[in-house]
C-alpha cells in the first residue's frame, strides 16, 4: 500500500465530529508546546481524508509526533496495519530527524469488540504481543507497537441523543433517575460558568484527583481550552458547567462540541455534600444542552471495558452506565518508531509513568 500525502493549512481541516482533529484543538495544543501540522492523504486502496499531526520535543530529548484520535477514516481491519505503516513512512518525509516515533490514538472500533457472545461482558483485548501480531500481519517493516498507555479514551460510554429527551431519561437506570430528581428537589442548579470560575473548578479537580488517586494536569491545560477559541465561535465549542446549591460548588465539567458530538473532557466533584447528587444534575443538564445544540451523541469518556471491580475505572463504569448508552471499544494508541534506540528509552520511561505528564493525555 502507498499513500500520497499533501501538506495543507491547519485551518483547512475538514469538518469532523472528533474535536481532537480540529483546528480548534491545534490551537489548544500549540498553547501547551506542541507544533501542529495538517495533511491530506489518499491511499492506493482508496482511503482518503485528512489528519492533524502534533509534534514536540520532550524534556528527555527525543522528538515525538502524535495524531490525536486520528486518522478518522481508516481501512477494513485486515488492512489497518498496512495503512498505518504507509502513512508513517509518508509522514517521515515531513518530520524533523529528531522525531523518534509517531503515535496514533486510533478512533477506530477495536477489531476485537465483537468477540463477546451476545449479552455477555466484553472479554477485553488480547495481550499486546498478540495485538501486535495481528496489526503487523502483511506489513513490510513489522514495526507497529502497541503503546504502553492509551493517550485518549479506549473504552468510553456513549449516549445516543437522537430519541426524545423523555425516552433518554426513561432509558437510564432507576437509581440514576432518582438521583437526578433528588438533586433538583434539594435545590441543585447547573449553569454555564464564565472563564473566571475556572480556578474554582481546578480546586475541585485537585480534590477529585487526590480522592481517587489519579495524576493531574497543570492549570495551563484547562486555561488553553478557553484561550484557543471563544464559546460559540468556529466549528468547535467549549462549554463549562458548574453544579451548585447556593454558594456551594458541588461539581463541574468541561465539554467540547465538534460537529454532531459532545464530549465530556474533564470533570470534578466536591468531597462534601455528595448527598446533593451534583454530578448527576451536571450530566443530565449536559445531555439536554448537547441535544439542544444538535448533537447526536454524548461521549461521557472513560469507563472500564466491563463490570470488572478490579479495574481502576470500575467506579466510572458504575456511575456512567447508569445514564444508559453503550460502551464503545476503540483500538487505542499505537506507535511507529523511526529511531529504535530513542523509542526504546522513551518506552521504558513511559512504562513507569515518568513521562506521563510530558506526553499529556488529551482527555
Amino acid at each position: 500500500m502507498n499513500i500520497d500525502l499533501q501538506p495543507k493549512k491547519v485551518s483547512a481541516l475538514l469538518p469532523t465530529d472528533i474535536p481532537f482533529q480540529t483546528a480548534y484543538w491545534s490551537e489548544v495544543k500549540s498553547r501547551l508546546g506542541w507544533q501542529p501540522a495538517a495533511f491530506d492523504y489518499r491511499s492506493s486502496t482508496g482511503q482518503a481524508g485528512d489528519v492533524l499531526l502534533l509534534t514536540r520535543t520532550l524534556d528527555s530529548g527525543p522528538g515525538v509526533a502524535y495524531v490525536p484520535q486520528g486518522p478518522e477514516a481508516g481501512p477494513e481491519p485486515e488492512q489497518q496495519g498496512l495503512f498505518l505503516e504507509a502513512l508513517s513512512l509518508a509522514l517521515a518525509k515531513h518530520l524533523d530527524s529528531s522525531v523518534a516515533f509517531v503515535r496514533y490514538d486510533l478512533p477506530w472500533t477495536s477489531p476485537y469488540a465483537s468477540d463477546a457472545p451476545k449479552g455477555e461482558p466484553w472479554p477485553g483485548h488480547p495481550a499486546p504481543p498478540l495485538r501486535e501480531l495481528r496489526m503487523n500481519f502483511g506489513t513490510r517493516t513489522w514495526n507497529l507497537r502497541k503503546a504502553t498507555l492509551d493517550l485518549t479514551v479506549a473504552d468510553a460510554l456513549v449516549i445516543d441523543l437522537r430519541p426524545p429527551v423523555e425516552k433518554i431519561f426513561a432509558g437510564m437506570k432507576s437509581k440514576t433517575r432518582y438521583d437526578i430528581r433528588l438533586a433538583r428537589k434539594k435545590g441543585v442548579s447547573v449553569f454555564r460558568a464564565p472563564f473566571d470560575k475556572l480556578p474554582l473548578f481546578y480546586d475541585l479537580y485537585l480534590q477529585t484527583a487526590k480522592r481517587n488517586g489519579f495524576a493531574t494536569c497543570a492549570y495551563s491545560s484547562f486555561a488553553a481550552l478557553f484561550s484557543a477559541g471563544a464559546p460559540g465561535r468556529g466549528p468547535s465549542e467549549t462549554i463549562f458547567l458548574l453544579a451548585a446549591r447556593g454558594s456551594d460548588i458541588l461539581a463541574g465539567g468541561i465539554f467540547v462540541i465538534a460537529g454532531r458530538q459532545a464530549l465530556y473532557l474533564y470533570g470534578a466533584s466536591a468531597g462534601e455534600r455528595r448527598d446533593l447528587m451534583g454530578p448527576y444534575a451536571l450530566h443530565w443538564d449536559a445531555i439536554r444542552l448537547a441535544r439542544n445544540k444538535g448533537c447526536l451523541t454524548y461521549d461521557m469518556g472513560a469507563v472500564s471495558p466491563g463490570p470488572d471491580s478490579s479495574h481502576p475505572f470500575y467506579g466510572l463504569y458504575r456511575f456512567k452506565t447508569g445514564f444508559g448508552g453503550k460502551i464503545v471499544h476503540r483500538s487505542g494508541s499505537w506507535d511507529f518508531p523511526y529511531h529504535q534506540e530513542s523509542y526504546a528509552s522513551f518506552r521504558t520511561l513511559e512504562s513507569i509513568n515518568q513521562l506521563a505528564a510530558a506526553a499529556e493525555p488529551a482527555s
